[in-house]
């Protein structure tokens, strides 16, 4: 089984914030003491950090589910609830996320970089944050709110210097493991290479550079042919490309075909792929077809099992990276991708006389822990009134004793003000 993974599933689960505590001083010479139920604790969110002690998703296949801790609740004496513990998720440096629709949220590139995967709800309010000249001792607090919970599709993309492309067999293991330390598996038969793998090149006096060996694209790659899209993606950050061309006149085919098709490829998956620094080279110089034949004129060519201009290709290769890291200076922090936040109120027509209120202001005015007195109502009424429930539900079409769901409840609306409110639990459907 193999041990890199560039693609997997995580489901974040950010903690829940704590409950308001209802509580009333009890002292002893305290006359009619008053409210001091504190605040619950806001739950943790969770983090996605890129780091560099990971290479692989791999931990993400069988184990998909991070769960940050949840907030404490609120108690007597204005005792606010403990915070959730935040929990960072590892990724390795190149990781992007998904929503399940496919769009781009996050890019973590750098190693540090981090983004906020899942926000810990907030805690709720103790009866003392009621407290108003009109409510002298208030009975109520506010429940805590629910943690953010998503799937993301995670995909890594190798962040290299230098990406090594060519057909199967062309001699990209071996090359690799000639000016590096990596050690891929290198045989005489085509796909040998099914993964991605990295190496150091120590060029001398500061010049050290990343090198992917990327697995061996077949024509039709860029339509996902042979794995074609996962195997091109590793290519994408690179900074300089070389495209090894096989010259083995049995193995590997006339040069100029490969050529043909592997550009082709490589415009079709990602245009901008050809206007990157690239070396041509033709591999296996010491079994191959002379440099220049058959309409194949190459960069330079080489033999990784001779030896044959590898430290030429070195030094070619780390000016080519030095002079692309001085043009496309590496950008700092994270690239983000924001999603939409629902700030706003939305009524949705559910059928039968009966609405759907849904945003985050609307949910919070009424997760009461106790909805069933008059002073709960009444603060629920007024504070609907106040964000616009009212308004919007009257530009939908709402009318008198029509049933309004608003998260865990429901209740019968009327123009000016809900003469009933619901038990919690009705409000799901």
């Amino acid at each position: 089984m193999s041990g890199f993974v560039d693609e997997a599933q995580l489901h974040v689960k950010a903690g829940d914030g704590g409950a308001g505590a209802v509580s009333f001083r009890r002292e002893a010479h305290v006359d009619r003491g008053g409210p001091d139920g504190g605040d619950g604790g806001r739950g943790g969110s969770v983090w996605l950090v890129a780091s560099t002690n990971h290479s692989s998703l791999l931990g993400f296949r069988d184990h998909p589910h991070r769960r940050a801790g949840d907030g404490g609740h609120g108690g007597g004496k204005k005792r606010h609830g403990a915070r959730g513990a935040d929990l960072e998720v590892p990724v390795p440096a190149g990781t992007r996320a998904r929503d399940a629709e496919g769009r781009l949220l996050v890019d973590l590139v750098t190693p540090g970089d981090r983004w906020l995967a899942g926000e810990g709800g907030r805690g709720g309010r103790g009866n003392a944050g009621f407290l108003s000249n009109r409510r002298r001792a208030p009975s109520f607090a506010e429940q805590g709110e629910r943690g953010h919970e998503q799937w993301y599709d995670l995909e890594l993309a190798l962040v290299a210097d230098v990406a090594l492309v060519g057909m199967p067999n062309a001699g990209k293991s071996t090359l690799i493991s000639r000016i590096s330390a990596a050690r891929p598996k290198i045989a005489d038969y085509p796909f040998t290479t099914l993964e991605p793998h990295l190496g150091v090149v120590r060029a001398g006096q500061g010049s050290d550079f990343t090198v992917a060996d990327i697995p061996g694209l077949v024509e039709g790659a860029a339509q996902g042919r042979g794995l074609g899209h996962r195997f091109l993606r590793h290519v994408t950050r690179a900074r300089v490309l070389v495209v090894l061309i096989g010259t083995d006149p049995v193995l590997d085919g006339p040069p100029a075909a490969q050529e043909r098709i592997l550009l082709d490829e490589l415009g079709r998956y990602e245009p901008e792929l050809l206007d990157r620094p690239r070396l041509l080279v033709g591999s296996k110089s010491d079994a191959g077809i002379p440099a220049g034949s058959e309409g194949f004129r190459p960069d330079l060519s080489v033999s990784a099992v001779t030896g044959s201009n590898m430290d030429v290709l070195v030094h070619r290769l780390a000016r080519l990276v030095e002079s692309a890291r001085g043009e496309h200076a590496e950008v700092e922090g994270t690239i983000v991708v924001h999603r939409p936040t629902p700030g706003g109120i939305d009524v949705v027509a559910i059928g039968g006389g009966a609405y759907r209120v849904e945003g985050r202001a609307a949910e919070r005015a009424v997760a009461l822990n106790d909805v069933t007195t008059d002073e709960a109502a009444a603060y629920i009424a007024q504070r609907l009134r106040r964000i616009g429930v009212d308004r919007a539900l009257a530009r939908a079409g709402a009318r008198d004793g029509d049933v309004v769901h608003i998260g865990d409840l429901a209740f019968e609306w009327f123009r000016d003000q809900p003469d009933h409110v619901g038990t919690p639990g009705r409000g799901r459907s």
